[in-house]
Protein backbone atom coordinates (compact mmCIF):
# COMPACT_ATOMS: atom_id res chain seq x y z
CA UNK A 1 0.00 0.00 0.00
CA UNK A 2 1.42 3.17 -0.76
CA UNK A 3 -0.20 6.72 -0.88
CA UNK A 4 -1.06 8.48 -4.52
CA UNK A 5 -1.22 11.82 -4.95
CA UNK A 6 -4.06 12.39 -7.62
CA UNK A 7 -6.53 15.10 -9.48
CA UNK A 8 -10.45 14.27 -7.94
CA UNK A 9 -12.37 13.20 -11.01
CA UNK A 10 -14.98 15.82 -12.23
CA UNK A 11 -12.91 18.61 -11.70
CA UNK A 12 -9.35 20.03 -12.69
CA UNK A 13 -8.42 22.01 -9.44
CA UNK A 14 -8.54 19.80 -6.92
CA UNK A 15 -6.11 17.72 -5.90
CA UNK A 16 -6.39 14.63 -3.17
CA UNK A 17 -4.24 11.25 -1.72
CA UNK A 18 -5.31 8.07 -2.29
CA UNK A 19 -4.51 4.72 -0.57
CA UNK A 20 -5.31 1.38 -1.75
CA UNK A 21 -5.04 -1.65 0.13
CA UNK A 22 -3.29 -4.69 -0.84
CA UNK A 23 -5.41 -7.73 -1.66
CA UNK A 24 -7.44 -8.03 -4.74
CA UNK A 25 -10.87 -6.97 -2.90
CA UNK A 26 -13.55 -5.67 -2.90
CA UNK A 27 -12.72 -2.90 -0.38
CA UNK A 28 -15.23 -0.81 1.29
CA UNK A 29 -13.97 3.13 0.68
CA UNK A 30 -13.80 6.62 3.30
CA UNK A 31 -13.26 9.72 2.50
CA UNK A 32 -11.20 11.46 4.99
CA UNK A 33 -11.31 14.81 5.98
CA UNK A 34 -8.51 17.13 6.79
CA UNK A 35 -7.56 18.78 9.96
CA UNK A 36 -7.45 22.35 10.12
CA UNK A 37 -3.98 22.74 8.44
CA UNK A 38 -4.54 20.65 5.54
CA UNK A 39 -2.94 17.32 4.11
CA UNK A 40 0.40 17.24 5.88
CA UNK A 41 2.54 14.57 7.40
CA UNK A 42 0.65 14.12 9.66
CA UNK A 43 -2.53 13.28 7.80
CA UNK A 44 -0.99 10.96 5.43
CA UNK A 45 -0.08 8.46 8.18
CA UNK A 46 -3.90 8.61 9.17
CA UNK A 47 -4.96 7.51 5.64
CA UNK A 48 -1.94 4.93 5.78
CA UNK A 49 -3.54 4.33 9.36
CA UNK A 50 -6.77 3.45 8.07
CA UNK A 51 -6.02 2.14 4.57
CA UNK A 52 -3.48 -0.54 5.94
CA UNK A 53 -7.13 -2.02 7.65
CA UNK A 54 -8.77 -2.93 4.10
CA UNK A 55 -9.87 0.20 3.30
CA UNK A 56 -9.69 2.16 0.06
CA UNK A 57 -9.16 5.65 1.41
CA UNK A 58 -9.15 9.53 -0.35
CA UNK A 59 -8.27 12.30 1.57
CA UNK A 60 -9.12 15.66 -0.75
CA UNK A 61 -7.53 18.94 -0.34
CA UNK A 62 -10.23 21.06 0.55
CA UNK A 63 -7.23 24.07 0.28
CA UNK A 64 -6.26 22.88 -3.32
CA UNK A 65 -8.04 26.61 -5.00
CA UNK A 66 -5.08 28.45 -2.93
CA UNK A 67 -3.74 26.78 0.10
CA UNK A 68 -4.64 26.78 3.35
CA UNK A 69 -4.43 30.62 3.98
CA UNK A 70 -6.55 31.73 1.10
CA UNK A 71 -9.13 28.53 1.25
CA UNK A 72 -9.77 28.24 5.22
CA UNK A 73 -12.35 30.95 5.83
CA UNK A 74 -14.37 29.99 2.88
CA UNK A 75 -14.19 26.33 4.10
CA UNK A 76 -15.05 27.05 7.66
CA UNK A 77 -17.66 29.36 6.13
CA UNK A 78 -18.67 26.13 4.18
CA UNK A 79 -18.79 24.39 7.49
CA UNK A 80 -20.92 26.33 9.64
CA UNK A 81 -23.49 26.79 6.50
CA UNK A 82 -24.05 22.83 5.74
CA UNK A 83 -23.12 24.03 1.93
CA UNK A 84 -20.53 25.50 -0.58
CA UNK A 85 -17.16 23.99 -2.39
CA UNK A 86 -15.87 22.37 0.53
CA UNK A 87 -19.40 19.59 0.26
CA UNK A 88 -19.14 19.70 -3.27
CA UNK A 89 -15.25 19.00 -3.00
CA UNK A 90 -16.32 16.07 -0.56
CA UNK A 91 -19.03 14.99 -2.77
CA UNK A 92 -16.83 14.71 -5.83
CA UNK A 93 -14.53 12.28 -3.75
CA UNK A 94 -17.27 10.14 -2.57
CA UNK A 95 -18.40 9.44 -6.23
CA UNK A 96 -14.99 8.95 -7.23
CA UNK A 97 -14.70 5.63 -4.71
CA UNK A 98 -17.92 4.28 -5.36
CA UNK A 99 -17.29 4.09 -9.23
CA UNK A 100 -14.14 2.20 -8.25
CA UNK A 101 -14.37 -1.46 -9.79
CA UNK A 102 -12.35 -2.62 -6.36
CA UNK A 103 -15.00 -1.05 -4.01
CA UNK A 104 -17.56 -3.06 -2.34
CA UNK A 105 -20.65 -0.04 -2.68
CA UNK A 106 -20.36 0.95 1.22
CA UNK A 107 -18.90 4.33 1.72
CA UNK A 108 -17.56 5.87 4.98
CA UNK A 109 -16.28 9.59 6.36
CA UNK A 110 -14.05 9.94 8.75
CA UNK A 111 -12.45 13.07 10.04
CA UNK A 112 -10.24 15.08 12.69
CA UNK A 113 -10.71 18.74 13.98
CA UNK A 114 -12.25 20.75 11.28
CA UNK A 115 -12.96 17.34 9.16
CA UNK A 116 -14.52 15.85 12.07
CA UNK A 117 -16.91 18.49 12.00
CA UNK A 118 -17.72 17.82 8.22
CA UNK A 119 -17.92 14.38 9.18
CA UNK A 120 -20.92 15.02 11.51
CA UNK A 121 -22.56 17.48 9.08
CA UNK A 122 -22.07 14.41 6.69
CA UNK A 123 -23.56 12.29 8.24
CA UNK A 124 -26.91 12.28 7.14
CA UNK A 125 -26.01 13.22 3.28
CA UNK A 126 -25.71 8.93 1.70
CA UNK A 127 -22.60 7.40 3.86
CA UNK A 128 -22.88 4.15 5.64
CA UNK A 129 -21.13 5.39 8.98
CA UNK A 130 -19.53 8.32 10.04
CA UNK A 131 -16.43 9.28 12.56
CA UNK A 132 -16.50 12.48 14.52
CA UNK A 133 -13.10 12.93 15.50
CA UNK A 134 -12.67 16.01 18.57
CA UNK A 135 -15.25 17.59 15.62
CA UNK A 136 -17.44 20.84 16.30
CA UNK A 137 -20.96 19.96 16.03
CA UNK A 138 -23.45 22.16 13.95
CA UNK A 139 -25.88 25.23 15.56
CA UNK A 140 -28.38 22.78 14.71
CA UNK A 141 -27.40 19.09 15.58
CA UNK A 142 -30.81 17.80 15.65
CA UNK A 143 -31.19 18.66 12.23
CA UNK A 144 -27.64 17.40 11.26
CA UNK A 145 -28.47 14.28 12.81
CA UNK A 146 -31.88 13.14 11.48
CA UNK A 147 -31.45 10.08 9.00
CA UNK A 148 -28.17 10.30 9.71
CA UNK A 149 -26.15 6.93 9.45
CA UNK A 150 -24.40 5.19 12.44
CA UNK A 151 -21.61 7.68 14.03
CA UNK A 152 -18.63 7.18 16.23
CA UNK A 153 -17.25 9.96 17.90
CA UNK A 154 -14.20 10.33 20.21
CA UNK A 155 -13.19 13.45 22.18
CA UNK A 156 -10.12 14.40 24.60
CA UNK A 157 -11.72 15.49 28.27
CA UNK A 158 -8.82 18.49 28.15
CA UNK A 159 -9.76 19.88 24.78
CA UNK A 160 -11.29 23.09 25.70
CA UNK A 161 -12.48 23.75 22.72
CA UNK A 162 -14.50 21.05 22.59
CA UNK A 163 -16.42 20.78 26.79
CA UNK A 164 -19.20 19.01 26.83
CA UNK A 165 -18.99 18.24 23.46
CA UNK A 166 -19.03 14.28 23.45
CA UNK A 167 -22.03 14.29 25.96
CA UNK A 168 -23.85 16.56 24.11
CA UNK A 169 -23.72 14.50 20.76
CA UNK A 170 -24.41 11.10 22.99
CA UNK A 171 -27.43 12.62 24.16
CA UNK A 172 -28.61 14.08 20.66
CA UNK A 173 -27.99 10.57 19.05
CA UNK A 174 -29.48 9.14 21.25
CA UNK A 175 -32.71 11.10 21.06
CA UNK A 176 -32.46 10.79 17.49
CA UNK A 177 -32.51 7.22 17.37
CA UNK A 178 -28.98 6.79 15.58
CA UNK A 179 -27.13 4.00 16.11
CA UNK A 180 -23.61 5.75 17.58
CA UNK A 181 -20.50 4.58 19.82
CA UNK A 182 -19.47 8.27 21.57
CA UNK A 183 -16.63 8.36 24.16
CA UNK A 184 -14.46 11.32 25.82
CA UNK A 185 -11.15 10.24 27.04
CA UNK A 186 -10.57 12.16 30.42
CA UNK A 187 -6.35 12.40 30.05
CA UNK A 188 -6.65 13.13 26.03
CA UNK A 189 -6.87 16.90 24.68
CA UNK A 190 -7.65 17.83 21.25
CA UNK A 191 -5.69 15.98 18.29
CA UNK A 192 -4.88 13.53 20.51
CA UNK A 193 -5.24 10.24 17.63
CA UNK A 194 -1.92 12.50 15.59
CA UNK A 195 0.86 9.97 15.85
CA UNK A 196 3.27 13.59 15.69
CA UNK A 197 2.45 16.97 17.09
CA UNK A 198 0.70 18.43 14.01
CA UNK A 199 0.60 22.36 12.55
CA UNK A 200 3.47 24.79 12.39
CA UNK A 201 6.02 24.73 15.22
CA UNK A 202 5.78 27.76 16.20
CA UNK A 203 1.77 27.86 17.01
CA UNK A 204 2.86 24.08 18.59
CA UNK A 205 3.57 25.34 22.68
CA UNK A 206 0.49 27.34 22.13
CA UNK A 207 -1.84 24.52 20.75
CA UNK A 208 -0.54 21.96 23.53
CA UNK A 209 -0.96 25.20 26.54
CA UNK A 210 -4.23 26.09 25.28
CA UNK A 211 -6.00 23.00 23.09
CA UNK A 212 -4.34 20.36 25.65
CA UNK A 213 -3.33 19.31 21.83
CA UNK A 214 -0.89 16.94 21.68
CA UNK A 215 -0.57 12.93 21.02
CA UNK A 216 -1.83 10.47 23.36
CA UNK A 217 -0.84 7.20 22.02
CA UNK A 218 -2.74 5.18 24.91
CA UNK A 219 -6.00 6.77 23.51
CA UNK A 220 -5.69 7.11 20.02
CA UNK A 221 -5.28 3.11 20.10
CA UNK A 222 -8.20 2.81 21.75
CA UNK A 223 -10.37 4.84 20.07
CA UNK A 224 -8.96 4.00 16.64
CA UNK A 225 -9.87 0.21 17.55
CA UNK A 226 -12.96 1.19 18.09
CA UNK A 227 -12.86 2.71 15.03
CA UNK A 228 -11.90 -0.72 12.92
CA UNK A 229 -14.62 -2.72 15.01
CA UNK A 230 -17.68 -0.03 14.17
CA UNK A 231 -16.73 0.11 10.55
CA UNK A 232 -16.30 -3.27 10.15
CA UNK A 233 -19.60 -3.44 11.21
CA UNK A 234 -20.93 -0.76 8.83
CA UNK A 235 -19.12 -0.94 5.72
CA UNK A 236 -18.10 -4.93 5.32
Amino acid sequence: MSLQEITVTGTTELNGVLAVPQGKGPFPAVVMVHEIFGVDNVMRQQIERLSSAGYIVLMPDLFSRGGARKCLTATFKSLTSGQGQAFEDIEAAKQMLLARPDCNGKIGVIGFCMGGGFALMLANRGYDASSVNYGQSPADLDAALAGACPIIGSFGGNDASLKGAAAKLEAATTKAGVIHDIKEYPGAGHAFMNATQAGPKLLQPVLRRVLGAKPDPKAAADAWARIEAFFGEHLR
